[in-house]
C-alpha cells in the first residue's frame, strides 16, 4: 500500500515539475497557476467534475474530450489543455488534483513565498488576515503565501504554521495541556 503512496507522490511531483519547466520556457508561468487555480476551484466546487476525475469506466476518448469542452469554456492555455491530455493518455489524469497543487507550490516557491496556513476560531475578516500576514512577512523577512481557514472547533485563538514551525495558540491547545498537566499528578 505504501508503495503505491510513494508512486503516486512520486509521479505527481515529477509531472508538477515538467508542467512547471514547460510554463516557464513558453513564459506562460502565470497564465498557467491562474487557470490550475481554476481547475482546482472545479474540483472542489463540483462533485460530477470530481467524479469524473476518479471515475476509472470514463474511455480516455470520452473523459478527453469531455475535459476538453469544459477546458474551452474555462478558457484554459492550451499548453495546459495538452498536459492533460497527455495525462490523460498516460492513465494518470486521476491525480491531476495533486499535480495542480504541487505546480502551485513549486511557483510560490520559485518566487520565494512562504506557505503559511492560518486557522482560527472566530472568523477574520480581511484588514486583520492582511495585518497578520504583513506582520509575519516582516518577522520572517520573507514573501508570505497565506491560507487562511475558519475552525470552529477550535473554541479560541488561532494557530499558525510557518514552514514547518507550528504555534498553537488556541484555547484547545492550552486545555489539553492542562489535561495532560493533570493527568500526570
Amino acid at each position: 500500500m505504501s508503495n503505491n503512496i510513494g508512486f503516486s507522490n512520486t509521479s505527481a511531483n515529477r509531472y508538477s515539475l515538467a508542467l512547471y519547466e514547460l510554463a516557464e520556457e513558453t513564459n506562460l508561468l502565470s497564465q498557467i497557476e491562474m487557470n490550475s487555480v481554476s481547475i482546482l476551484d472545479l474540483i472542489n466546487s463540483s462533485v460530477d467534475f470530481n467524479n469524473l476525475i476518479k471515475d476509472p469506466t470514463v474511455s480516455r476518448n470520452e473523459l478527453t474530450n469531455v475535459i476538453n469542452k469544459i477546458f474551452d469554456n474555462l478558457k484554459i492555455e492550451n499548453l495546459l489543455k495538452n498536459f492533460t491530455n497527455l495525462l490523460i493518455t498516460k492513465r494518470r489524469f486521476f491525480f491531476i488534483e495533486k499535480i495542480l497543487k504541487n505546480f502551485i507550490e513549486i511557483c510560490s516557491e520559485k518566487r520565494g513565498e512562504l506557505k503559511t496556513e492560518i486557522r482560527s476560531a472566530k472568523r477574520l475578516s480581511n484588514d486583520e488576515i492582511n495585518n497578520i500576514k504583513d506582520e509575519l512577512s516582516k518577522h520572517f523577512s520573507s514573501k508570505i503565501k497565506l491560507d487562511y481557514k475558519y475552525e470552529e472547533s477550535l473554541i479560541g485563538g488561532l494557530i499558525v504554521q510557518v514552514g514547518s514551525t507550528m504555534i498553537d495558540n488556541s484555547i484547545k491547545n492550552k486545555l489539553q495541556q492542562i489535561e495532560n498537566k493533570m493527568m500526570k499528578v
